[in-house]
């Protein structure tokens, strides 16, 4: 029988990207999106969702969640999934830093295999020399995005990496993001047609500014970001653009992806190399807080690399998403808790980076729908269509048409709710938007067919559900 379908969503304002909104019915069944129909007739399904009024979108697919650094996998994976869907994001992409060879990756994936909600990928860090042969590994595998931080270096050479599964410890290890290993990885990276993923600073203007302000000013209390700002500056980012484009032309022009934009200048730079180079693939993502937060936040929360800019820059970016300078959204969720990020109050020991799973979609309703900075079908396209663009998952996901899975976000944009730690669903307990009212919520996210969230509540049961998706090259 035709009309038979799992789920039936009625009414529905789906929102396509690069298209439009189209009044429609949307049949659901086996985890996929089975028709799209302006009018049914009598329909036999198990769950009937009557949507009139509100708006269905293409499930979220955050690129850039960092988890299994601060809890092991096995936790982190149930609880930052669950945050994801809170949001309304079905499908993440963890940034994995491991210690030595990639090929115990399988032990993490193992792991994952069970605990998360979400459907989910990796990009793998290549941190090391040693670690540029397993690439070829990784892309048999389905890993084929790999990130590098050219923020690392100098004095400031230490990062957390992943915990191993059943650890309960924080670990730590040395990287020299050495114009060899630069190099190296590029060149490995357009042998194999790979993305690499940029964290775009100079370690070494960046390790100066520090050092040398340590040692006037050791106990910092006010001013907190300005400083941090001053000390990370909008320079060093446009140094380290530079650094990689040009090693990027050497090498055959590999697929490159710049990760957390929040400098209108560092922005501009790369939006330079794409009109000079229109035949190469470059993208660029920036975060929801550089949109809503400056350096006057003032607080030790918003400790971020890179960091927190003015907030004369957020006009700039909003501009940038509606002249498609930028092309994803990503969150950079860090899945720290208050004490830990902290550090009883030391600013120079405090973690970089917050949570941001569950506020990400939330807040681009609020403070940019709402507020008629951008329209919903562009909001579909930098938070859905064209991450699973870049990373060779579209049509499957990303859009909302027959075939693709049923990865939906059904928001109530006239919903208003006040962002509380509870509402994270995470092992963080905190925000930087803790307190705030944002206007227009999800109230049901749908993965593969599967209702996982409803009206804020998370179905705990369906840990296990997300699935790892292989990630190719656009």
């Amino acid at each position: 029988m035709n009309n038979t379908c799992d789920v039936l969503i009625k009414n529905a304002n789906a929102v396509i990207p690069f298209n439009g909104i189209v009044n429609t019915n949307v049949l659901i069944e086996n985890g996929k999106i089975k028709s799209l129909k302006k009018t049914i007739g009598q329909v036999s399904a198990d769950r009937i969702i009557d949507a009139q009024g509100k708006y269905v979108l293409p499930g979220v697919i955050d690129p850039h969640v960092h988890y299994g650094v601060y809890t092991p996998i096995g936790e982190a994976a149930s609880t930052e999934s669950a945050s994801a869907v809170a949001g309304g994001v079905t499908t993440i992409m963890r940034m994995m830093r491991l210690d030595g060879s990639y090929r115990k990756i399988t032990n993490q994936l193992e792991v994952s295999a069970n605990t998360h909600i979400t459907d989910y990928g990796v990009h793998a860090s290549i941190l090391k020399l040693e670690q540029v042969k397993d690439m070829k590994y990784l892309k048999s595998i389905g890993i084929n995005s790999f990130k590098i931080y050219m923020n690392l270096g100098s004095s400031l050479n230490k990062i957390l990496t992943e915990q191993e599964p059943g650890s309960i410890s924080l670990k730590e290890i040395e990287v020299n993001m050495t114009d060899k290993l630069l190099t190296e990885i590029i060149k490995n990276a357009s042998t194999l047609n790979s993305i690499i993923l940029v964290h775009a600073e100079d370690h070494a203007i960046c390790s100066k500014n520090i050092q040398k302000m340590r040692k006037l000013n050791e106990h910092v209390s006010s001013n907190l970001l300005k400083l941090w700002s001053s000390l990370r500056p909008e320079s060093s980012e446009i140094i380290a653009i530079r650094k990689i484009m040009k090693i990027s032309l050497n090498h055959n022009n590999p697929n490159l992806y710049f990760v957390h934009i929040g400098s209108s200048e560092a922005l501009y730079e790369i939006d330079k190399y794409r009109r000079l180079h229109p035949n190469s693939n470059i993208w660029a993502e920036t975060c929801p807080h550089y949109l809503t937060h400056g350096t006057d936040y003032d607080n030790i929360k918003g400790k971020v690399v890179p960091p927190l800019r003015p907030k004369e820059n957020h006009a700039k970016l909003w501009d940038a998403i509606n002249s498609g300078i930028i092309d994803t959204i990503g969150t950079d969720h860090v899945a720290n808790d208050l004490k830990t990020k902290t550090a009883n109050g030391n600013f120079w020991n405090a973690m970089s980076g917050f949570p941001g799973l569950a506020t990400m979609l939330p807040v681009l309703l609020s403070e940019g729908v709402n507020k008629k900075r951008v329209s919903l079908v562009r909001i579909s396209e930098i938070c859905s269509a064209n991450a699973s663009r870049i990373f060779g998952l579209y049509p499957k996901k990303g859009t909302i048409t027959k075939g693709s899975d049923a990865d939906l976000t059904i928001v109530d944009m006239n919903k208003e709710q006040i962002v509380t730690p509870e509402s994270l669903n995470s092992h963080s307990d905190y925000s930087i938007y803790d307190g705030w009212k944002l206007k227009g919520w999800p109230i049901m996210t749908i993965v593969r067919g599967m209702i996982v969230m409803e009206n804020g509540k998370v179905d705990k049961s369906c840990i296990g559900h997300g699935n790892f998706i292989q990630t190719n090259t656009m």
